[in-house]
């Protein structure tokens, strides 16, 4: 087929019938357009393909962060509106970390504590010791009670609520229980000492984590080796874990004679007991603490008449 030129009718009504067989049978726009004029090999430009809209997870990997210290970066504000009216980006608040004791705390504490030669000093070391995060919370430093010159040392886990206000060990319902089970057997806050592995409330009453409790150990082996006891009662699993260097739970360690080891050597037998906390939770099991009491007082009678 030659080419049809716009000059010639038979040429276009030839095109037109084209068309209209094509199926081209009405116009597209209202100026008609010379598609004869336009270069035969026109070269369309390639149009970009469609960037891929990436996802979630990658626009915000593709973001770059910003630095925790260094504020955001303000834009330009459009023609015509005020920088001053643009309110001042939100920073990212700063939160606070908690310092965390580290091992140049835990040397300081074995130092204070074997430099003590004194009750009195071990306490003002205590007081003016600062390693441990618990004492930031803690309203007062819970040191001990009763007797120094007791044989008998009872040592627990931590200082509760009531005992915390009050600066002195076992002193809530867990304390008035423990008065009673030293009445048992013929004793009282006179004739023996109290003290706790933690002197210091951790918040809420929780369990200190085993730092705090490392933290703390130097301390309460120092005043057990000052006040030398001849007999050592751990109330509760965590006393007697710490103080025994066992593993087992309260119930399998409870009822059996232990060895506790001073710094100096000096072997004081050692009875792990249910805590008095535990008792208030389940009495059914006071008739278990009732038969280590039994043992305490028999091998104070033992070590006396010896």
């Amino acid at each position: 087929m030659t080419a049809a030129s716009p000059n010639n009718p038979i040429d276009i009504a030839e095109l037109l019938a084209f068309y209209a067989s094509s199926g081209v049978d009405e116009a597209l726009e209202d100026a008609p357009i010379n598609r004869f004029a336009e270069p035969r090999a026109k070269q369309t430009e390639r149009r970009p393909a469609p960037a891929r809209e990436s996802r979630p997870q990658e626009r915000q990997a593709a973001e770059p962060s910003l630095d925790a210290g260094r504020a955001p970066e303000r834009r330009a504000p459009p023609p015509g509106l005020d920088a001053s009216s643009i309110p001042d980006a939100p920073t990212r608040p700063t939160l606070a970390t908690a310092a965390v004791p580290d091992e140049a705390q835990a040397l300081l504490a074995r130092q204070l504590a074997a430099s003590a030669s004194t009750l009195d000093e071990l306490r003002q070391h205590m007081g003016a010791f600062d390693g441990c995060n618990l004492k930031f919370t803690a309203k007062n430093l819970v040191f001990a009670d009763g007797n120094p010159n007791a044989d008998l040392m009872l040592v627990g886990e931590a200082p509760g609520r009531d005992e915390d206000l009050e600066g002195l060990p076992f002193v809530g319902r867990s304390g008035r229980l423990l008065d009673q089970m030293l009445a048992a057997i013929g004793l009282d806050r006179t004739s023996a000492y109290i003290a706790n592995v933690i002197p210091w409330r951790p918040p809420g009453n929780r369990t200190p984590t085993p730092h705090e409790t490392e933290i703390c150990r130097p301390f309460i082996e120092r005043q057990i080796e000052l006040v030398n006891p001849k007999v050592l009662v751990n109330l509760g699993g965590p006393s007697a874990k710490t103080l025994l260097n066992a593993t087992d739970g309260i119930l399998r360690l409870r009822g059996n004679w232990r060895v506790h080891t001073s710094a100096s050597g000096i072997a004081i037998p050692a009875m792990p007991t249910l805590h008095p906390a535990y008792l208030l939770r389940t009495p059914a099991h006071k008739k278990l603490a009732w038969r280590d009491f039994l043992e305490v007082k028999a091998k104070l009678k033992e070590l006396k008449v010896s």
